[in-house]
């Protein structure tokens, strides 16, 4: 009965899928914003991570945009070109340095918070289109 009272809490406490990428994509901006904070060497050795997380949430989005209203896909589908961008980015200022690697980092801050403000422009579309929804 405990076990049952458990699987219960845990349960009402599941988000759903886009509340995941969301947060996913919130944890990237935070850690590129972290590492845009370092010096050096350091920030180098923390972007190829940013580079690999931001793969794996496109991947997130990509898998989820069709079960979603069109409204939803289209701000999914722009998340996706703002999450690449974000991994292009990355991964070109591994290889830059001076004034290059600067402008590289603001790129990627740049397109991690627009790849977040589009999944969240995704959440409330879909939630908008939630409460439309005719009561059974």
């Amino acid at each position: 009965m405990a076990m049952a009272m458990e699987k219960v809490k845990v349960d009402t406490k599941i988000k759903d899928a886009l509340d995941h990428i969301r947060a996913a994509g919130q944890e990237l901006h935070r850690a590129i914003s972290d590492a845009a904070a370092k010096r050096g060497g350091a920030v180098k050795a923390d972007l190829e991570a940013v580079s690999n997380k931001a793969k794996t949430v496109a991947d997130s989005v990509k898998g989820a945009i069709s079960g979603q209203n069109e409204a939803a896909k289209k701000h999914l589908t722009e998340a996706v070109t703002h999450l690449e961008a974000t991994q292009k980015h990355a991964a070109e200022s591994q290889k830059s340095s001076g004034e290059a690697f600067h402008t590289s980092i603001k790129k990627v801050v740049a397109d991690a918070r627009a790849a977040v403000q589009k999944i969240s422009e995704a959440v409330a579309a879909k939630r908008s289109a939630a409460t439309k929804q005719p009561k059974k």
